[in-house]
C-alpha cells in the first residue's frame, strides 16, 4: 500500500472525525432540527449561510491541520509529500472542501451518492485547476484525505436527527448497504478503541471539573470555594513575542531581562519580533515553551487549554488542531516536593494524583502519544531546583523522541532557562508580554462583575489607574491587577503607591483587617495579628528560597514554629505549633495545602516578598548577593532592595557591583549588572554615588 493510502487510511478513525464534525453545524434534538423532507446541504454546513459558526480563514486552517495529521501520521521514514508542499495540499484540500456549500443537492442524495463519488463531485465543482497545480504525490494526498472526510461527511448526514424519515423508500436497501460499510470500517479501529474511547470521556469529565474554576486573587483568598469563577469568564487573552535573549536588556522592564518588544536577533530567519495573541503561537507551533514573570497568568493559559480540549465543542476556530485530543497536565513543582523521577505515560495520572489511576485500559496513555493525540502541558520548570533541571530536560526530550506529533507547551520565568533551552527539540519560544491598557480595563470590569463590585466602583478604579503613572505600572499582570482591584476595594478607593507598599496593604488585609472588619472574633482580639502572623510566614519563605523548593513538606513546616514559638509570644498563645499551623492554612490566605502532607504560598511572588523581609532581618545580605545569578534569588534581591533601609540597600547594591566586576564569566557579570540596574527602580533613597556606579556599569553594556 503507497504511504498517500496509508496515511488516509491510518488517520480516519482517530483524527479525522473530530475535524470533519466542524464542517457541519451542532445537531439539535431528535425530531427538532428537521422535518421529513431532504435537507439542502448549505443548511448543514458551519461555514456557509446566517448560522456559520466558521469562517473561510478557519476552514483553510482545519485543511492544513488536517494534512499535518496525515503526515505525521504516516511516518518520518515514509512522507507521503515533501515538506514545503504541505501548505499548498491544505490550500487545495481547503478549497475543495469550500466547495460543499456550491454542490446542489440534498443530505440523502449525498449519502446515496458515497464518499468516492461525492469526492468526485467536490473536485470537479471546486475548480479541477487547483488541484492540477499540485506535484503527483501531493495531489494523490489531497484526493485520499478528501475521500476519508466524504466517507466520515455521509457517515455524520446518517446520524442527524429525522434523516432516515427523510430517505426514500427506493433507497433503503442502498441505505442499509452504506450503513453496512461504514460500520464495517469502523470496526477496523483495535479491539481497545471502545474501552479507550469510553475511558476517555471519564477522564475529560475529570479535567473539566479540575480546571472549570478559577479563583479571585485578593477578594476571600482563604475561601476559595465561594470565590471561584468560570475560567471562560476569567480568561484573559494576552500577548507574546518570540522570546530574547535572557541577557538582553529591555526598556522599561521591571526585571532587565525578561518581557517586552522589539531588539535581538531571532535565530529563525523566518520569524519576526510581532506581538500577538498568545493563541497564535500556539495555533501555529506544535511545540512552544513560554517565559513569563511572575503572576503573568501562565498557570490560567495551562488550565485554559486543558478546559478547552477536554470539552471539546468549544474549541476556537483557530485551534482546530485540539480537536481529538486528550490534555495531560504535568505541573513540574511536583518533583520538588516527591523528589522523585519524572514518569512515563504510563504513570501520569498516578503523578498528579488523578482519581481516576488504575481504571484506565492498559496502554491508553501510551496509545494516545503515539497516535499523536496529545496535549502535554509541562508548567513551572522554573519551580523545581536549578540542578533538578537538566534531568527535566533530559525527560522531555526522551518523550518527544518516542512521541513525535503532539502538542507540547512547557512553561517557565523568564531568566530560570537558557535559551533555546529545548531547541535542539524544535521548540520555539515566545514571552508573554505585560496588560496593554485595552487588558487592564477588560481585567478590572471582570474582576468586579465576578466579585459583586459594581460597574461604578469598576470605573472609580480605571480612573484612578490612569492617572497615576505609578499605578498604571504596577497593573501589568493579573496577580497584581487583581490585587490593586481588592485592595481599592476593601479600601474604599485608597490605593497605595508603589510595589513595596502594595504588597504591605494586602498583608494587613488578609492577614488581620478582613477578620476584623467582618466582626469575625466579636470583642475577643483575634487569635493572630498581623505582626504575628507575618513571622511564620517569613521563616517559610526564606527556608523555600535557601532550599530551592516551592513546597514544604508539613512536618518541616511544623518544625519551624516550633523553634519560633518560644520568641513570639502570641504564637505560643494560639496553641501547639499544629494549631498554628492550621490557623494560618485557614485565615492567612496566602498560605495552602495543595497535598495532605505539603503546604505552600498561593503564589510566589508572596514567597519572594516575604523570603526578602527575612533575609534582611537576618542580616543575610551577603548571602543575598552571593546567590544573585541564580533565578529564584532575582525577585528576592529586588523585593530586598525595596525594603530595605537606605545604609542597607547601598551595602547591597555595592557589594552586587563589586561581586559582578570580579566575576569571570561574561553571562554572569552582563546578569549582575542588569538586575543592579533594575533593582534602581525600587531604590526609593539611595546614595548619589551607589546610583552612579551602578549606571555606569550598566552603560557598558548598554547603547
Amino acid at each position: 500500500m503507497d504511504a498517500g493510502t496509508t496515511a488516509g487510511l491510518r488517520i480516519a478513525a482517530s483524527v479525522v472525525v473530530p475535524l470533519v464534525k466542524r464542517l457541519l453545524l451542532p445537531r439539535a434534538g431528535p425530531g427538532a432540527e428537521f422535518g421529513e423532507r431532504p435537507v439542502r446541504l448549505g443548511r448543514l454546513l458551519s461555514f456557509t449561510g446566517d448560522r456559520r459558526t466558521l469562517s473561510e480563514a478557519d476552514l483553510y486552517q482545519l485543511a492544513r491541520e488536517l494534512v499535518r495529521r496525515a503526515v505525521r501520521a504516516a511516518g518520518p521514514h515514509d512522507p507521503p509529500i515533501a515538506p514545503d508542499e504541505q501548505n499548498a495540499v491544505g490550500y487545495a484540500l481547503g478549497h475543495t472542501l469550500r466547495a460543499l456549500g456550491d454542490l446542489d443537492m440534498d443530505d440523502v442524495q449525498a449519502f446515496d451518492l458515497g464518499p468516492q463519488r461525492l469526492a468526485a463531485a467536490l473536485v470537479r465543482a471546486s475548480a479541477p485547476e487547483t488541484r492540477a497545480l499540485l506535484s503527483a504525490d501531493a495531489a494523490h494526498l489531497h484526493d485520499r484525505l478528501l475521500v476519508t472526510a466524504c466517507l466520515h461527511l455521509v457517515h455524520q448526514f446518517s446520524k442527524r436527527p429525522g434523516f432516515a424519515a427523510r430517505t426514500q423508500v427506493e433507497l433503503r436497501r442502498a441505505l442499509g448497504e452504506q450503513q453496512e460499510q461504514l460500520r464495517l470500517l469502523l470496526e477496523r479501529l483495535p479491539a481497545t478503541a471502545v474501552e479507550d474511547t469510553d475511558f476517555e470521556r471519564r477522564y475529560a469529565h475529570y479535567v473539566v471539573g479540575q480546571h472549570r474554576t478559577l479563583s479571585i486573587h485578593g477578594v476571600d483568598l482563604h475561601d476559595a470555594q465561594s470565590q471561584a469563577w468560570p475560567l471562560e469568564t476569567a480568561y484573559l487573552s494576552l500577548e507574546a513575542v518570540p522570546a530574547r535573549d535572557p541577557a538582553e536588556p529591555v526598556p522599561g522592564s521591571g526585571t532587565g531581562y525578561s518581557d517586552g518588544d522589539g531588539g535581538g536577533a531571532d535565530p529563525d530567519p523566518d520569524s519576526e519580533r510581532t506581538t500577538g495573541p498568545v493563541e497564535a503561537a500556539l495555533a501555529g507551533h506544535d511545540r512552544v515553551l513560554l517565559r513569563g514573570v511572575a503572576g503573568t497568568g501562565k498557570t490560567t493559559l495551562v488550565q485554559w487549554l486543558a478546559l478547552t480540549t477536554a470539552r471539546q465543542d468549544g474549541v476556537p476556530g483557530h485551534l482546530p488542531q485540539l480537536l481529538g485530543r486528550v490534555p495531560f497536565v504535568l505541573p513540574l513543582r511536583t518533583l520538588a516536593r516527591e523528589d522523585a523521577e519524572l514518569p512515563m505515560p504510563d504513570g501520569f495520572l498516578r503523578w498528579i494524583g488523578c482519581p481516576l489511576t488504575g481504571t484506565e485500559p492498559a496502554g491508553w496513555a501510551v496509545r494516545v502519544l503515539q497516535a499523536g493525540r496529545g496535549v502535554l502541558l509541562i508548567d513551572g520548570v522554573d519551580e523545581i531546583p536549578e540542578a533538578e533541571r537538566p534531568r527535566a530536560r533530559a525527560w522531555l526530550a526522551k518523550l518527544h523522541a518516542a512521541f513525535p506529533g503532539n502538542l507540547w507547551l512547557v512553561t517557565t520565568r523568564p531568566s530560570a532557562l537558557p535559551r533555546d533551552w529545548l531547541g535542539r527539540e524544535g521548540f520555539r519560544e515566545f514571552t508573554l508580554t505585560p496588560m496593554r491598557p485595552h487588558d487592564v480595563r477588560r481585567f478590572v470590569r471582570r474582576w468586579h462583575e465576578a466579585a459583586g463590585g459594581g460597574e461604578e466602583l469598576a470605573a472609580t478604579l480605571l480612573r484612578s489607574v490612569r492617572a497615576s503613572p505609578e499605578l498604571s505600572h504596577l497593573a501589568t499582570n493579573p496577580l497584581l491587577c487583581s490585587l490593586i482591584c481588592a485592595l481599592h476595594r476593601e479600601r474604599r478607593g485608597f490605593l497605595p503607591q508603589g510595589r513595596v507598599a502594595l504588597y504591605e496593604a494586602a498583608l494587613s488585609m488578609l492577614l488581620e483587617r478582613r477578620d476584623r472588619e467582618r466582626d469575625l472574633y466579636g470583642r475577643l482580639p483575634p487569635k493572630l495579628d498581623e505582626k504575628s502572623a507575618t513571622e511564620p510566614l517569613k521563616r517559610f519563605a526564606y527556608w523555600l528560597i535557601r532550599n530551592e523548593r516551592t513546597r514544604l513538606e508539613r512536618e518541616t513546616a511544623v518544625d519551624l514554629l516550633d523553634r519560633l514559638r518560644p520568641s513570639v509570644p502570641q504564637l505560643a498563645r494560639a496553641g501547639s505549633a499544629e494549631d498554628v499551623l492550621r490557623l494560618l492554612l485557614d485565615r492567612s490566605g496566602l498560605l495552602r495545602e495543595p497535598a495532605d502532607d505539603a503546604v505552600d504560598f498561593i503564589h510566589r511572588t508572596f514567597q519572594d516578598f516575604l523570603g526578602a523581609k527575612a533575609a534582611l532581618e537576618e542580616h543575610d545580605i551577603g548571602a543575598l548577593v552571593a546567590h544573585a545569578h541564580l533565578d529564584p534569588w532575582e525577585d528576592v534581591l529586588q523585593m530586598a532592595v525595596a525594603q530595605a533601609r537606605p545604609d542597607e540597600r547601598a551595602e547591597l547594591l555595592t557589594r552586587l557591583t563589586g561581586r559582578a566586576d570580579r566575576e569571570e564569566d561574561d553571562g554572569v557579570r552582563t546578569r549582575l549588572r542588569l538586575l543592579a540596574l533594575a533593582s534602581l527602580d525600587q531604590a526609593t533613597r539611595l546614595d548619589p554615588d551607589v546610583r552612579a556606579v551602578v549606571e555606569e556599569r550598566a552603560a557598558q553594556l548598554l547603547p
